[in-house]
């Protein structure tokens, strides 16, 4: 059970860095400036929720250390700044003409 867990969430974390990847990407090729905030926002989210999928990964499901704790809880902490920024940003582009 606990490691068709881990197999799921190493899958959730390969399609969330495709996700950032692709919109890294896009982002760069874009020339209008609200396509670009609309991209840079959704790279944004994607590189927050594989960076909360991998902190919780490394805070339950694997064995305790603290170096794996610490890794864990400054991952959780960019993962979701990051995910606020990107939501946050995203509003902000999607209202703009």
């Amino acid at each position: 059970m606990l490691a068709n867990i881990q197999v799921a969430l190493s899958t959730l974390v390969v399609i969330a860095l495709a996700f950032s990847v692709y919109y890294s990407f896009r982002y760069r090729r874009a020339a209008d400036h609200r396509l670009r905030g609309l991209y840079s926002s959704r790279m944004n989210i994607a590189m927050g929720t594989m960076l909360v999928i991998l902190a919780i990964s490394q805070l339950f499901f694997l064995h305790d250390s603290v170096m794996r704790r610490i890794f864990g809880t400054v991952c959780l902490l960019l993962g979701v700044f990051n995910l606020f920024a990107g939501i946050r940003n995203h509003i902000h582009f999607s209202k703009r003409s």
